[in-house]
């Protein structure tokens, strides 16, 4: 079949098409380019003596991109005018571009492509990528760009540059990239400018290298007051309140920064007296200046007087109550810590943080009280500033282990992306103590598999769960594991588990065996807890071992007294049972009022036992004992009768 050609008019039709679409085009290139300004506002842009165009930050484009809400596509519009106008590489709207792209950390990366693109950049906009990275906490990024973009690009550093490099130095503890930016401010010539300086001396501060700090100190006579601060400050940091003090005495003028650096000093080496007098001289006093010296007497549990002087407070930030509560936290006084935490809420100055969660979570837990709990947990999670570090979470599933409450406990430790040996010592103790030793064992294997290298405390923990679920075959295996794996070796603690393991299963003999064949000392407890087994299974010559040994390590302790005297009752020697209680008079010893303390809302209610006449008591009690080990024998040979 032929093909046909085309014909003349078709041919003459598309040449005319493509004539037009020609002409249309030409039209629209004669078009001027698309702008985002008017033409009259080019009076912004000027030409200098060498034909160069500059700029001003009132040019329209400049403040259309400041106004920029921090989207993209807005940017790119606003970068696409930059290029069709030729002001790109013009150095100030670069600079603004740039720092643009900065403002958020999630354009970052596309001011480093950004700045990837510059024929001639400049050290403004290589300082403020890398100021950026810093505010990002990211040193990585921060010295890679210095090395990789600013010195690879041949761009010369101002005095701006060091100390940002010194900063991230210090944060990130590199001592060595510290020396080599040292060598850089001395190459460069800024080994004089003193907000470069002053940098450098922060810097060996901060990294302990006290001695070549004092040497740039010295090395200059021109010196302000940051450089006077930032010399006390390192010593004080180092270690050498001393030295910081003979500075401060030396110095030509003083800020409250001055004062509080060293009433910090003297709070850490716990030389209160220096603090106090430095404190009463202040001219002006901070928040910062109290919570130095609340701090200091906290340090060394000085309770009421730190309470006295946090009552005498002018205001509080976070520090403040955070100090308070921690305080309360480690002198026990849990309820006390609950009610500042409930007067921390009412007042409102101060927002509680990570660190005021973790103090009242374990005061929740060391008293029980759950619901407090609860409400903690839902305040974390309504409050976006607060960040569930390990820390924080480990005390939340600590607390719901403590309270009983595994199931939200194990909710906690399964949501947290990172856990540490303590989170996973705690839920094998909160198993084991509530009675579950199988999943507390379960929670040991699966931390061998997928969590971090079991300490000695996870052993405790382990062995303290065997005990109370009687488990003396698995306590033997992991306490030979302890030593053979783990090559850690047993301390106190871990006998203590083992002694109380065994004489919970009536295994009295070998736990002396045991207590016998300890590497150190065995201590009072250890003992105390042997007799105590004793006493239980009514083994009765032992005991009496037992008891003596006891006595004669704790004469002042009423317990093994009590104990002993149980022992001769049940085995019927009331003469014994006289003798003991005639030592305990001799003594001026008597058995503490039993009480019990029950946890009812807020609330707390205690019953006590009235003192009367303490030894017909305890001759009572003795015979209750008796009484206990006689049942304890006919219900073994009624079981025994039965069986047959």
């Amino acid at each position: 079949m032929a093909v046909r050609p085309y014909s003349t008019k078709s041919t003459i039709h598309l040449t005319s098409i493509s004539l037009e679409k020609i002409l249309k085009s030409q039209k629209n290139l004669s078009k001027p380019s698309p702008r985002i300004w008017n033409e009259y506002e080019t009076q912004f842009e000027e030409v200098d003596d060498q034909g160069v165009r500059t700029l001003n930050l009132s040019h329209p484009i400049l403040r259309i991109l400041e106004s920029c809400r921090g989207t993209m596509k807005e940017f790119n519009q606003v970068h696409t005018q930059l290029m069709v106008s030729g002001l790109f590489q013009h150095s100030l709207a670069a600079s603004r571009a740039v720092k643009k792209l900065c403002s958020s950390p999630l354009t970052v990366h596309h001011a480093v492509s950004l700045f990837c693109r510059l024929e001639e950049p400049d050290a403004f906009i290589c300082n403020t990528i890398i100021r950026s990275y810093v505010r990002l906490n990211d040193p990585v990024n921060a010295i890679s760009f210095y090395y990789e973009q600013m010195i690879g690009k041949w761009v010369p550093p101002n005095h701006y540059t060091f100390p940002l490099l010194a900063k991230i130095c210090a944060e990130f503890g590199s001592i060595r990239e510290g020396e080599k930016t040292h060598a850089r401010v001395v190459k460069f010539g800024f080994e004089l400018d003193l907000f470069v300086r002053n940098s450098l001396i922060h810097m060996y501060s901060v990294c302990g290298r006290i001695g070549a700090a004092r040497w740039l100190f010295d090395a200059c006579s021109e010196s302000d007051l940051v450089t006077w601060n930032s010399m006390i400050d390192g010593y004080v940091k180092n270690g050498e309140v001393g030295v910081a003090r003979r500075l401060f005495d030396e110095m030509p003028e003083r800020d409250i920064v001055s004062w509080n650096s060293m009433i910090a000093g003297y709070a850490g080496i716990e030389d209160l007296e220096a603090m106090k007098e430095l404190f009463e001289r202040m001219p002006v006093r901070d928040v910062v200046s109290w919570n130095c010296v609340i701090d200091g007497y906290a340090r060394v549990g000085q309770v009421s007087v730190t309470r006295e002087l946090f009552d005498q407070m002018p205001f509080w930030n976070v520090v403040s109550w955070n100090t308070m509560l921690a305080l309360y936290v480690r002198s026990k006084d849990y309820n006390e810590c609950l009610k500042l935490f409930d007067r921390m809420i009412e007042g409102k100055e101060a927002k509680p943080n990570e660190a005021t969660l973790v103090s009242v979570l374990t005061a929740c837990a060391n008293s029980g009280g759950l619901d407090r709990g609860i409400w903690v947990h839902s305040y974390i999670k309504d409050n976006e500033k607060i960040k569930p570090d390990i820390l924080l979470s480990t005390a939340l599933l600590t607390m719901y282990a403590k309270c009983g409450a595994m199931d939200c406990a194990r909710e906690v430790f399964d949501e947290m992306p990172e856990r540490s040996v303590v989170s996973w010592n705690s839920m094998i103790m909160g198993y084991g103590m509530h009675g579950h030793g199988r999943k507390a064992l379960e929670m040991f294997l699966e931390m061998e598999k997928r969590g971090p290298r079991p300490n000695d405390a996870t052993f405790v923990c382990v062995l303290c769960s065997c005990t109370h679920a009687g488990m003396v075959l698995e306590g033997w295996w992991y306490f030979d594991l302890m030593r053979r794996v783990y090559k850690i070796e047993p301390k106190v603690e871990h006998y203590g588990c083992m002694v109380d393991l065994l004489g919970r299963a009536g295994l009295t003999r070998d736990s002396e065996e045991l207590i016998k064949k300890m590497p150190m000392e065995a201590g009072p407890a250890l003992w105390g807890a042997l007799l105590s087994a004793c006493s239980t299974h009514s083994d009765l010559e032992l005991g009496e071992i037992v008891g003596k040994r006891l006595i004669e390590l704790e004469p002042r302790d009423v317990g093994p007294y009590v104990l002993l005297s149980n022992i001769y009752a049940a085995e019927g020697k009331w003469d014994d049972v006289e003798n003991v209680r005639k030592m305990m008079r001799e003594m001026g010893l008597q058995k503490a009022a039993g009480s019990s303390l029950v946890h009812l809302g807020e609330s707390h209610s205690g019953s006590f036992l009235g003192d009367g006449s303490v030894h017909k008591k305890n001759m009572v009690y003795s015979m209750l004992s008796e009484m206990g080990a006689q049942m304890k024998l006919s219900c073994r040979d009624y079981d025994r009768m039965d069986n047959l």
